[in-house]
């Protein structure tokens, strides 16, 4: 879900064999979202490669900023990414589409063996995607990196109360200080829970359903809201928001919690404090994940790489470094995970993260946890009450033109 706005650049050289042409079978080519790996984890993946498997590989790695402009190179340009890692829809589209392949998880030695690091909750939320009942969604992906969606504040200037509802964005004292992130589904997603948040109530809607299935009566109730928000939106974002937030140029910012983590990280060390909030009438939960595309040329070496990101060491790396949540927290990694993360000193607060790490106890350095009660960063570990109030975004199919003209009407609209 890292979308900073940049172009794609391939950062390691190609691979030649002595005829000229790129030796594929020593070259593993990778596809991410910009600034969304740790690099030495990434740097570190050719010398691990050949310790486990005694063969050499180089790694091309390039970098994209929109699901669909990256999805568009497999889907239609046939690209031969071995490796890519899209968010929930995408990976969604790509099994209905036939663009996968599945990650051939059997070459893994137990002794390397990390896919079961990743949390259940993971899991259970990847098979929602499942084209169908017979689908094993976890064949075909390993989950990265996840979190919610909210709005980033700045408390000098709006107090918490005032961001209950997605309705604070029709508040005419927030005129021109309103960032809106530039991602038209995710947007949606989380409006139309509040447009219907009366059906909500009355329980005659679900979030699960209100998000999947969307109408043109939706969309426009949707497009109604923003209309009536224009006054209040300075600009529509990709990366700029926490700078522009850390001015004091824009008061509230609807983003990503890790978004929100990263702004609230670089703010402080300039003496501004930032927070982040989900409304109460829910948001949408959002998950990228690794998989290998239908074109891939080098499935072994892909494998292990997605097995290698899995490590828990690695994911702790990367969350470190890029601000968002990683999907480790299975049982073979929760007591690490929370070794690192879980800080009473820091976070004086329990949030209860039981539905991420299970309901059991969890024992870290003779110490017992209880999952219902962890000390962590609830930017990243939303408590679950902020989780159950939230719901998978889904594959737009036919609905996604209607979205995206929706969308350019609003940001043409004066």
């Amino acid at each position: 879900m890292k979308k900073t706005l940049v172009s794609i650049l391939a950062i390691a050289a190609i691979v030649f064999s002595s005829c000229g042409r790129v030796d594929r079978a020593h070259q593993l080519k990778v596809l991410n979202w910009a600034d969304y790996i740790n690099e030495d984890v990434k740097e570190d993946f050719e010398e691990w490669y050949f310790e486990q498997t005694g063969e050499k590989v180089q790694l091309v790695y390039e970098t994209f900023d929109i699901n669909e402009t990256a999805l568009t190179k497999i889907e239609v340009g046939h690209e031969d990414y071995d490796v890519f890692c899209p968010s929930e829809y995408i990976i969604e589209r790509m099994l209905k589409k036939d663009l996968l392949l599945p990650i051939q998880k059997e070459l893994i030695p137990d002794s390397i063996y990390y896919f079961d690091n990743i949390s259940p909750f993971v899991l259970n939320k990847f098979q929602q995607m499942a084209p169908n009942p017979d689908v094993q969604v976890s064949d075909y992906t390993a989950g990265y990196m996840w979190g919610t969606t909210g709005f980033i504040f700045n408390p000098q200037f709006v107090n918490r109360e005032d961001l209950l509802s997605w309705g604070a964005i029709l508040d005419p004292k927030f005129e021109n200080r309103i960032l809106m992130k530039d991602a038209f589904r995710d947007v949606y997603s989380v409006l139309v829970l509040y447009a219907f948040r009366n059906e909500l109530e009355a329980g005659t809607v679900n979030r699960d359903e209100l998000v999947r299935n969307i109408t043109k009566k939706r969309v426009d109730a949707v497009k109604e809201i923003l209309l009536q928000a224009k006054k209040q939106i300075c600009g529509w974002e990709v990366d700029f928001g926490k700078e522009e937030m850390t001015k004091g140029k824009a008061w509230l910012n609807l983003s990503w919690s890790g978004d929100a983590q990263f702004a609230i990280e670089e703010a402080a060390e300039m003496g501004v404090m930032l927070d982040y909030i989900v409304p109460q009438e829910g948001s949408n939960v959002w998950f990228d994940g690794w998989v290998i595309p239908k074109y891939a040329k080098n499935v072994k070496a892909a494998t292990y790489f997605i097995d290698y990101m899995c490590k828990a060491e690695n994911a702790l790396a990367n969350m470190d470094e890029i601000g968002y949540v990683s999907c480790a927290g299975g049982p073979n990694a929760a007591a690490e995970v929370l070794e690192e993360m879980n800080d009473e000193e820091e976070w004086p607060e329990t949030v209860n993260a039981s539905y991420f790490f299970g309901d059991q106890p969890i024992v870290v350095e003779d110490e017992v946890l209880d999952p219902h009660a962890l000390h962590l960063n609830p930017v990243y570990y939303a408590d679950k009450s902020i989780i159950d109030r939230c719901a998978l975004m889904h594959d737009a199919g036919d609905s996604q033109e209607m979205l995206l003209e929706m969308w350019n009407e609003i940001k043409l609209a004066r």
